[in-house]
């Protein structure tokens, strides 16, 4: 079988670039369909990367999967660990870039809610180990409104509100990508060096974004290696669930991994 270092050399710098730059607008139908052809390279490779292993799977095996035959394939990448540093960094761009608008509209949206004068409702006491309906929280929280009904589920508090968003972001990231960050926990080794840094770097800056939102809702409560913990413990159980989901529509499986993954992250 064809191993990674069976491939034609590429020139030193030109396959990063070849591999993981995205193609500028297609303007022709032959340069719409070459874009196709990539794109169709990059999703057969993810997937049987997935499913064999980096080792497992040759290039002519992610060609014929993706229609593209024999030396054309080298047309669109120069090599199997080239297609391998697209798919993670691709993911790993839009991992940070989704993270970083979903907490950016979310704090917009609760500073529209409650201006920066206007002290917020119900507003959690700075420990991260309460949630807005643990019972040691409800007792410790301000008074509420006489005509609440006792029976309405409490409001996630404003600081709070970014947290559950990337929760809901990452929740619907992960079972939508369910391939990708398979090969990402199994096959990350096997990036060039400079691919491995830069997806670090970007893995890196999303952990930030959480930790962020972490101290921001509850300043006083851990240190920053202790959320940095808490994240990364929260990117475990949500990236982990989709690889054993056999037999259950994503639909009934979010609210579930939503729910799990919020208390986990607050635990």
């Amino acid at each position: 079988m064809t191993r990674a270092n069976d491939e034609p050399p590429a020139v030193a710098g030109e396959a990063r670039t070849d591999a993981a730059t995205p193609l500028a607008p297609a303007g022709t139908a032959r340069d719409r369909a070459k874009a196709d052809r990539r794109a169709a390279l990059l999703s057969a490779a993810a997937r049987l990367f997935a499913e064999r292993g980096f080792d497992g799977v040759t290039l002519g095996d992610i060609g014929e999967a993706a229609g593209v035959s024999g030396p054309a394939v080298y047309r669109h990448v120069p090599g199997k660990q080239a297609l391998l540093g697209a798919i993670l960094v691709d993911v790993s761009e839009r991992l940070l870039e989704g993270g970083r608008r979903v907490a950016k509209s979310a704090a917009a949206n609760t500073t529209a809610e409650h201006p920066p004068d206007t002290p917020p409702p119900d507003t959690l006491t700075p420990r991260v180990t309460e949630s807005p309906g643990d019972p040691a929280h409800m007792a410790s929280a301000p008074d509420r409104p006489a005509d609440r009904s006792a029976d309405a589920p409490p409001e996630a508090a404003p600081a709070d509100t970014t947290l559950r968003a990337l929760v809901d972001f990452h929740v619907a990231f992960a079972l939508a990508e369910a391939d990708v960050i398979r090969v990402q926990d199994r096959d990350l080794d096997r990036l060039s060096p400079d691919d491995r840094r830069t997806v670090r770097r970007l893995q890196n800056a999303y952990v930030a974004v959480w930790t962020e939102a972490l101290a921001t809702a509850h300043p006083d409560a851990e240190t920053p290696a202790e959320r940095r913990v808490r994240a990364l413990a929260c990117f475990g159980l949500i990236n982990s669930t989709p690889h054993s989901v056999r037999g259950v529509s994503a639909a009934r499986v979010r609210p579930t991994l939503t729910r799990m993954a919020r208390a986990a992250l607050t635990a």
